[in-house]
């Protein structure tokens, strides 16, 4: 450590010591940590060896110290709402920037693609591969529908999270409780791609296609662009299906009219998910036992944290202001 980043520190510890500042780290801001320290460990680690390894375990090293860094900066200036926001919004760069970054992780903890048994298992349990059938049902103007939904993904996340916050901000809100879901949800996620790597049936059922994803105006081009990211063996559970279903269950609890205007969209991206080629059946099958756990884990968080505070309320009320008949 340098001489000037230690007596920085010196100085920031004095400061907060100065001002009684109190820094609260929420359930996501926690989830965000610990999942990024992790993955930066592993590449500082076992996976130093993989490409881009020690990049890599740089930038989730930078996400890991995101919210410690901004929830201290906002317990400072408690007055400056853009490095509450910051703070509260941290887990929307986390989520979008990570997922390019996980290469090297899974070259580490499992290399080999498991598509060969996802196929199997679609095949024991259905019958057929979903997405070959569905090339002969789904007309060429539906694979446009279907596809503009798919990209949805991106949006109703973000849609709902700007309507709770705007309602009520705060670590115990609804905006509180769905942040904790969204963040176990990508951190759940993401380590299941590490678990079952796999490419989807896009590529590894090529020759099982008559030819390209056919569509009217924009199937080819939007598909065409979710062959772009750096990272393709994100397939085994849906995170696109998961995030969906996740969303539209905290819009039913928190925001009744956003569930009903996401409704058909979110069910055309599921839908999508097969019938674009990124997924195969089982991958949807095991998304909703995730949600499951995910949801279930936030309410009891959201739940054990504002009892928490109730008692921490209670026991700061002044002797003084108990009044005695």
């Amino acid at each position: 450590m340098n001489p000037w980043s230690f007596q920085s520190r010196r100085r920031l510890a004095q400061r907060l010591r100065e001002h009684d500042v109190q820094v609260h780290l929420n359930a996501v801001d926690l989830i965000v940590i610990t999942a990024c320290s992790l993955a930066a460990l592993v590449l500082v680690g076992p996976g130093r060896w993989a490409p881009d390894a020690l990049p890599n375990a740089g930038l989730f090293a930078f996400m890991a110290s995101g919210p410690l860094v901004l929830r201290t900066l906002a317990a400072m200036y408690p007055h400056n709402r853009m490095l509450t926001t910051l703070a509260d919004w941290w887990l929307l760069p986390v989520s979008v920037l990570s997922h390019g970054w996980l290469s090297p992780v899974v070259d580490t903890l499992n290399p080999i693609l498991k598509d060969a048994q996802l196929v199997a298992a679609d095949q024991q349990l259905f019958g057929f591969q979903a997405a070959v059938e569905l090339e002969r049902l789904v007309p060429p103007w539906l694979n446009d529908v279907l596809m503009v939904c798919y990209y949805g993904h991106f949006v109703w996340p973000v849609v709902l999270g700007v309507v709770l916050y705007r309602r009520a901000r705060g670590v115990f809100s609804d905006f509180g409780e769905y942040l904790t879901g969204l963040g176990l949800m990508f951190f759940l996620n993401y380590a299941a791609y590490a678990l079952v790597p796999a490419i989807g049936p896009r590529y590894f059922l090529i020759g099982a296609f008559d030819g390209p994803l056919q569509g009217v105006m924009v199937t080819q081009l939007l598909d065409s662009v979710m062959r772009t990211p750096t990272y393709v063996r994100d397939c085994f559970p849906s995170g696109h299906s998961g995030t969906t279903l996740l969303v539209l269950f905290y819009a039913w609890r928190f925001s009744r009219p956003l569930f009903w205007l996401m409704l058909l969209p979110g069910l055309g991206l599921i839908i999508a998910t097969l019938a674009g080629r990124f997924h195969y059946a089982t991958d949807l099958v095991c998304a909703v036992p995730l949600v499951m756990v995910v949801t279930g884990l936030a309410l009891g968080v959201s739940r054990a944290a504002r009892q928490r505070e109730g008692e921490r309320a209670a026991r700061s009320v002044p002797v003084d202001a108990i009044v005695r008949p």
